[in-house]
C-alpha cells in the first residue's frame, strides 16, 4: 500500500470522457474534433502522472458522463487511482456531490479539473497544507475568472448552488459566498486553464519550455 504524506486528503480530478465532437469545442477553429479529445486526455495523462508520482495523498478520477469509457480503463490500469463517476444536474450538483462522498471517507478533499496544465506538486501540496484547523476552504483562482481547485474539510453546498457555471464571475461569486457564510479561506497564486484557440497555443509554448528543460 501506498505510503501518503496526507493520507487524511484525497485528490478529486473532474474529467469528461474524451469523445471527439464533445470535449473542448471551442477549439475547433483551430484543431479537429479528433485533435482536441487527444488533448483531452495528453492532458488528462499529464495531471495524472504528476499527481500520482507525488504521493501527496490519494487520487481519485471522477468521470463523466460515465466511468465506461476505454481511457479511464486505461488510467486506471496505468496509475493507483480510483474510478468515481460524477452525478448532478450541472457541474455545481456533480462538484458538492463528490465532496460529499469524499469527506465522508477524508477529513479534507481537493478538487481539481483535467485542464489546467500550470498546476503541480508544490499546488496542490500547498492547497493541502494551508486545509488546516484554521482554514475552511482552498481556492486557486484562473485567469478566466473561474477557479481551477477549491479545497474543503466540510461540505458548503452553499458554494455551487445556483451558479452562473462557465461565466468570468465564478471566482469573485465564489469569494463573496465565502465571506458571506464566515468561512476562513486561502488562495493559491492565479493559474490558467485551457479552453480556447489562444489557451491552446500557450500551452504548446509552455510544453515545448516544459521539454527543453529536460
Amino acid at each position: 500500500m501506498m505510503a501518503y504524506k496526507y493520507p487524511d486528503a484525497v485528490l478529486m480530478v473532474f474529467c469528461k470522457a474524451p469523445v471527439a465532437g464533445q470535449v473542448k469545442t471551442r477549439l475547433y477553429t483551430e484543431i479537429s474534433p479528433e485533435a482536441a479529445a487527444q488533448l483531452q486526455m495528453e492532458l488528462a495523462n499529464n495531471l495524472l502522472q504528476w499527481a500520482a508520482a507525488s504521493q501527496l495523498c490519494p487520487v481519485q478520477l471522477w468521470c463523466s458522463p460515465s466511468d465506461k469509457h476505454e481511457f479511464f480503463s486505461r488510467c486506471a490500469e496505468a496509475y493507483p487511482i480510483t474510478l468515481q463517476v460524477q452525478q448532478g444536474a450541472d457541474l455545481g450538483e456533480r462538484m458538492h456531490h463528490a465532496f460529499c462522498q469524499a469527506l465522508g471517507r477524508y477529513p479534507k478533499a481537493i478538487l481539481i479539473g483535467c485542464d489546467c496544465p500550470s498546476l503541480n506538486k508544490a499546488d496542490l501540496e500547498e492547497a493541502l497544507t494551508h486545509l488546516n484547523p484554521q482554514t475552511d476552504c482552498v481556492l486557486a483562482p484562473a485567469e478566466d475568472g473561474g477557479y481551477v481547485l477549491i479545497g474543503l474539510k466540510q461540505a458548503h453546498p452553499e458554494l455551487f448552488d445556483n451558479m452562473p457555471w462557465g461565466s468570468a464571475e465564478i471566482a469573485a461569486l465564489t469569494r463573496s459566498r465565502i465571506k458571506r457564510y464566515n468561512l476562513s479561506h486561502h488562495e493559491l497564486k492565479q493559474q490558467w486553464d485551457l479552453d480556447t484557440p489562444q489557451d491552446l497555443r500557450r500551452y504548446q509554448a509552455f510544453i515545448q519550455g516544459q521539454q527543453g528543460k529536460v
